[in-house]
């Protein structure tokens, strides 16, 4: 067993796993946190994309000893208060997902698109989503949200 120290969407944790667990593991089944989601277990589906000190991984890729000290953000961690963070709120209103099983991965690739990006164009979105696979849209309406998303942070100045 390998005892780590982790914070997750603002909190620290401290929890015990086996060498070989995967952060998405960690998540899912020690912290019941179940927003990330095992699509594919290789790194190519994107469900389970988190921050991992602010920049995106596949959780499926990263040993959890590995993130020992680390910072993560799922999109558990979005919503504040209770308050949708405008880009879930974008999604849900744009109609940007449809059986919901990419949503999560989705959005924390988008949050760090806008972190970085406060006004990107319609191919910087899409770029940011190239390694998020959804079997359900065409995509269109997901980077009309992030646009939403964008413009409503810019007026808010957050």
């Amino acid at each position: 067993m390998f005892d780590l120290e982790i914070e997750v969407n603002g909190k620290q944790e401290q929890v015990s796993v086996e060498a070989d667990t995967t952060l998405l593991y960690l998540l899912r089944d020690k912290l019941g946190l179940t927003g990330s989601k095992d699509g594919c277990r290789s790194g190519d589906c994107g469900a389970c994309v988190v921050l991992l000190d602010g920049k995106t991984v596949n959780a499926c890729m990263v040993l959890a000893p590995q993130a020992n000290g680390a910072s993560v953000m799922t999109v558990e961690g979005l919503a504040k208060d209770g308050e949708l963070h405008p880009l879930q709120r974008c999604f849900s209103e744009s109609w940007a997902f449809q059986c919901g099983f990419c949503t999560g991965g989705m959005l924390m690739s988008c949050y760090a698109l806008l972190k970085s990006n406060s006004n990107p164009t319609r191919d910087e979105i899409r770029a940011a989503i190239a390694g998020n696979f959804c079997r359900c849209t065409g995509y269109q309406a997901l980077v009309t949200a992030v646009e939403q998303a964008a413009a409503e942070l810019r007026a808010n100045n957050v």
